[in-house]
């Protein structure tokens, strides 16, 4: 049902010229695990993951990335580029639905969010450009950084 393996031909063809076992491997678990427990356990581990982002997001304002990443990574064993690209997908009506909530109490800076929104619609796609370049181990470098960078800069900033 949720199977990794099944785009990475097309989403990242440069995977295939240069994959590593690591990336089938890891990819394989998935499909080894709705195996075991069948379609059901794995859309139930993915609707998990989609409540753990929409609460997160909704509550602290995170994107869906900083939740479901890891948990695509580790708890579905999604590659990491599929993993990243997975939650930008997803983030969009997660993001809707959490907007539309925080509007209607008032909370949005409705032109901040315009010029934000103008940066990302540029950002975006050069990111994705970018990451269909990079290697899986860099790439999770890259996001571990981020992830501890943002931590300490909660537990360091009065």
């Amino acid at each position: 049902m949720f199977d990794d393996r099944a785009g990475n031909d097309t989403c990242f063809p440069h995977l295939d010229a240069r994959a590593s076992s690591d990336v089938y491997i890891r990819d394989a678990s998935l499909v080894q695990a709705a195996a075991q427990g069948g379609p059901l356990r794995s859309a139930i581990a993915a609707l998990s993951i989609g409540l753990a982002a929409g609460i997160a997001s909704g509550m602290l304002g995170v994107g869906g990335g900083i939740v479901m990443v890891p948990l695509l990574t580790l708890g579905l064993g999604f590659s990491q580029h599929r993993a990243h690209a997975t939650s930008l997908a997803a983030i969009v009506p997660i993001a809707a639905v959490g907007a539309t909530a925080f509007a209607l109490a008032g909370e949005v800076d409705y032109a901040l969010a315009v010029v934000l929104a103008g940066g990302s619609l540029i950002g975006a796609p050069l990111g994705a450009r970018l990451m269909d370049r990079v290697g899986e181990g860099t790439l999770k470098t890259m996001f571990g950084l981020l992830l501890l960078a943002v931590a300490a800069n909660f537990f360091l900033r009065p």
